[in-house]
């Protein structure tokens, strides 16, 4: 990107290609945090694993040529880049679409679908090959051009030292994916997140008995980074939910990943206030229990969620391996769909306490917890539709044959106010989410 900045009042130009960008730059010169300017907030001391050492500052610094309003996508990509990692607000007005013109939009020329189910159906082509030989010509090398055309226009890097903050009440993001990757010191607030539809799933024969569709893009990823503030934000399926997508032979045509995953050896990670809606793999931290991952994994992965709603999810709220995860004054609220809450993976060391959760009836508390791996767990003082419920206990009683051991092995401190779990519906669901920051 080659970028003219006019210094003096309000604008600045970003030049890609022959596409101007204009940047509407608000503020005033760095000045100290104060609680009534939203954008310059900063996580509080003791607020989760975020707070630890240095804390989480993001743009907060940031003076005023470094502050932006955008309303459209290229103006949101611009603000990315423009300063590198210079502290930076980048205030989010309205809803930003990233994929406003339609899938059609990244389709390579040739590409036809039904022609990729013609060809690889298990009729036509059986379940004991993949297809990552075949060539560029090919309907699957054809699905790969236009993938890798939509992975392009997506995905949006997360520079250091920012603060991205949705203005008012209606803000959000729409069909992206946010890449906090290998960077330090970042908050993202008030937005409302629709998940990215990966426009161009794979089918692989070889995945399971039965071959399966896999689909990429998280909403937002943090991988190999570090002081990040997650807050009062909104992630949802929103207009693409799960439940209306269709199957194509016998498998559901699965187009979304995880909302929120957190790998790759990132630290210090705090996520309060939050709503995670609506999904089927909603969160995963430590993405493998390969020991080439395992290696950068190990002793990292510290993340504290906390007063968020997590509901009518599926499963992975979150799924954890290796990671210090301290989960408290969390709303569970599950539907039919409820396959459980918290995985508890590889070298886990989960702590889940002051937790409500809500369960329909026909629904076991005993599913609240999935044991995937041998690893400690401390479940403590969480209610399960308004009762006092040993998770751990009811898990071991119903479910013998994956039995859990209690005790992770460490203690929480950096925690603000806990709030009694009984009291955690009406909290959680009258503060939580977007457009409720104040």
């Amino acid at each position: 990107m080659n970028a003219q900045r006019w210094h003096g009042h309000a604008t600045s130009m970003a030049v890609v290609g022959c596409t101007a960008l204009a940047l509407t730059v608000t503020g005033t010169t760095a000045q100290a945090h104060t609680s009534r300017d939203l954008a310059r907030q900063t996580l509080a001391a003791n607020d989760g694993w975020a707070s630890y050492g240095t804390g989480t500052t993001g743009g907060a610094a940031a003076d005023a040529e470094h502050v932006y309003t955008v309303s459209t996508w290229a103006e949101f990509k611009a603000a990315l880049a423009a300063g590198g990692s210079t502290a930076k607000i980048i205030k989010v007005k309205g809803t930003i679409d990233a994929v406003s013109e339609g899938c059609d939009a990244f389709a390579a020329p040739g590409y036809d679908f039904d022609a990729y189910l013609a060809k690889y159906s298990p009729e036509a082509w059986g379940l004991d090959t993949d297809l990552s030989a075949e060539p560029a010509d090919s309907p699957e090398g054809l699905r790969r051009t236009s993938a890798a055309d939509q992975d392009k226009a997506i995905k949006a890097n997360i520079p250091a030292n920012t603060t991205i903050i949705g203005v008012g009440r209606n803000a959000g993001i729409k069909g992206a994916s946010l890449q906090i990757k290998a960077v330090d010191n970042v908050i993202v607030r008030n937005l409302t997140f629709e998940s990215p539809v990966d426009c161009f799933p794979q089918w692989d024969p070889t995945d399971g008995s039965k071959g399966n569709w896999n689909s990429e893009y998280d909403t937002a990823v943090v991988y190999g980074s570090t002081h990040v503030w997650m807050d009062h934000n909104t992630f949802t399926d929103g207009s693409h939910p799960d439940s209306a997508a269709p199957t194509y032979f016998g498998m559901l045509y699965q187009q979304h990943d995880g909302e929120l995953d957190i790998v790759r050896g990132s630290d210090y990670v705090t996520a309060s206030w939050n709503v995670f809606a609506d999904h089927d793999k909603t969160i995963l931290i430590g993405n493998s229990d390969s020991e080439s991952t395992a290696a950068g994994d190990r002793g990292h992965l510290k993340v504290t969620f906390h007063h968020n709603l997590f509901s009518k999810l599926v499963e992975r709220a979150p799924r954890v391996r290796f990671g210090q995860v301290d989960s408290y004054n969390n709303h569970f609220v599950a539907d039919a769909s409820f396959s459980y809450s918290y995985g508890i993976g590889k070298e886990s060391q989960l702590v889940a306490e002051k937790n409500a959760f809500t369960l329909p009836e026909g629904i076991s508390a005993a599913k609240i917890l999935k044991k995937w791996s041998e690893a400690p767990v401390t479940a403590a003082g969480n209610y399960v539709n308004g009762k006092a419920v040993d998770l751990i206990a009811v898990h071991n009683a119903e479910i013998p044959a994956e039995t859990l051991q209690s005790g992770a092995g460490w203690t929480p401190t950096l925690r603000t106010k806990v709030d009694p779990a009984k009291a955690i519906p009406a909290i959680v669901g009258y503060q939580a989410g977007a457009g409720r920051l104040r």
